[in-house]
């Protein structure tokens, strides 16, 4: 009988593909969609495929046969009376795997969940560090039962069904006759013991949830969209297990004035055409308190003035970034009829009624922008 499955394309492999390859595909999928690791229904029904799959293209007499178009399971299955039956992937894997392989009883203790909470901070903090008190609500271990689960004066029991082992033996048919496979006692659920009387506060859960205070210290340099990670801060677990870890998603709020890049600082001033041409002194705002800055004669608009030293603090590091003043010359707008006498007298001193205008290559304009953009520059 032909098969139709395509089993060098489940396996994601050329059909010129060596025993090597088809071994590392094979492994890579089955790690993803083995049953212990997933135990969705669609997932397990793609591993029964990428394991049927691989038996035939590891084998080599059964993928010559399935390449010229018969069935390689066809002869096997005579000879070992059903060898391609349903159960066959499944629980051979199993074992291989270790997904069958008797495995004892399993603790009730298990790692709790990581938490995920957001931190706003001003730019200022971000520079230069803060100490915060964040509130979590988190689970922790139940104070009634000490994580044990059970209520007061009592403990778990022996489980009647597989006497403490977690689990109990399955007989199924493979390709080798019937074997005998372990599965997880449905009288325990594999812990091997059965709580009879829960704790009233957990509900035998070993743990419950509450609001907690901790105090943290944010490193000074930290940046917007930065993660910090606290050990064991995390949600306790089923059982009174050890708890995960807690991550804290650091939002720096946006500065009125500030905009930050790494460690440098950046801010735009802007200034009057009287000022640019002659010059003037100026305060400014920085996260240290005010400072003053010299505008030099003839000063353009998009000179950056530098305040070195000015900026946020490395973050591990020593040093800090610097502060980048971007000069804007504002021209009015409005004159006075005075005003405007003044600047045509200026004007005439100067040579420039009627400038000619400069222009030079390299300063990008509208079209050359339009230009870019369909070029996909």
């Amino acid at each position: 009988m032909p098969v139709t499955n395509d089993y060098y394309g489940i396996l994601g492999v050329r059909r010129d593909a060596d025993a090597d390859e088809i071994k590392k595909a094979y492994r890579r999928l089955a790690r993803e969609l083995h049953p212990d690791v997933n135990p969705d229904p669609h997932t397990q029904e793609r591993f029964k495929e990428i394991t049927q799959a691989y038996e035939v293209l590891s084998d080599p007499e059964k993928r010559q046969m399935y390449d010229l178009g018969a069935d390689p399971f066809a002869t096997a299955g005579a000879r070992a009376g059903g060898f391609a039956s349903a159960g066959f992937p499944f629980d051979l894997m199993d074992a291989f795997f270790g997904g069958g392989a008797p495995r004892g009883p399993r603790s009730r203790a298990r790692r709790g969940r990581n938490a995920t909470i957001r931190v706003d901070l001003e730019l200022s903090e971000c520079a230069f560090g803060t100490t915060r008190e964040l509130t979590v609500d988190t689970a922790v271990v139940c104070p009634t039962c000490s994580g044990e689960g059970t209520a007061p004066g009592t403990h778990p029991v022996t489980c009647d069904v597989c006497n403490g082992r977690g689990e109990v033996s399955q007989v199924t048919r493979s390709f080798l006759g019937q074997v005998m496979v372990p599965r997880q006692c449905p009288g325990c659920g594999g812990f091997g013991s059965v709580i009879r009387k829960p704790c009233p506060e957990c509900d035998g859960d070993g743990r419950v949830r509450t609001r907690r205070t901790i105090k943290v210290r944010i490193p000074a340099g930290i940046e917007d969209g930065t993660h910090m990670q606290l050990a064991g801060e995390g949600e306790t677990g089923p059982g009174g297990g050890p708890a995960g870890d807690l991550f804290l998603e650091i939002v720096q709020r946006p500065h009125p004035i500030f905009e930050r890049q790494g460690n440098d600082l950046h801010c735009t001033v802007t200034i009057p055409m009287t000022a640019a041409a002659l010059g003037a002194a100026l305060q400014v705002q920085t996260l240290d308190g005010p400072a003053d800055i010299d505008i030099r004669p003839g000063t353009q608009s998009g000179q950056v003035i530098p305040l070195y030293a000015r900026g946020t603090e490395r973050l591990n590091a020593t040093g800090r970034g610097d502060l980048l003043i971007h000069v804007t010359v504002e021209t009015p707008s409005k004159l006075e009829p005075e005003q405007e006498e003044l600047l045509r007298e200026l004007a005439r001193l100067r040579g420039e009624e009627s400038p000619p205008g400069k222009f030079a290559p390299g300063q990008q304009g509208f079209f050359s922008r339009l230009r870019d953009a369909f070029n996909g520059r």
